[in-house]
């Protein structure tokens, strides 16, 4: 049986749920997740400015397709700059996905670097 990592598995069932795009902006929290974006392939990232614009974008492409849209960004500020955009699909009833960092489990409740209880 072959032996995968978390974020392997987190591509791969993306991929499993017919996934082809991911908007998100790297940070250091989802790195992992972003070499598996590119080691397992399948699915295209489209690198953003700003985590507020991948939101918006995989909302759009929700509306537009019927499709889930799903974003990938990092813990604490990447997490809180994306709430505007989730607002507005959740008012809406648009389907997102949104995949953010989170520091270690073992660091949660010690204000650890980016540490934001969501």
């Amino acid at each position: 049986m072959e032996m995968l990592s978390g974020a392997e598995m987190v591509v791969r069932s993306l991929i499993d749920q017919g996934v082809k795009q991911v908007f998100g902006y790297p940070g250091g929290a989802v790195l992992d997740i972003y070499d598996a974006l590119h080691t397992v392939g399948g699915i295209d990232h489209v690198l953003v400015r700003h985590e507020q614009a991948a939101v918006h974008m995989a909302d759009g492409l929700a509306r537009a397709t019927g499709e889930v849209g799903v974003v990938l960004v990092t813990s604490g500020p990447g997490a809180t700059n994306a709430i505007t955009g989730i607002a507005t699909a959740y008012m809406d009833s648009i389907p997102l996905v949104i995949l953010s960092g989170q520091v270690a489990t073992s660091l949660i409740g010690y204000d650890a670097f980016q540490e934001c209880d969501m």
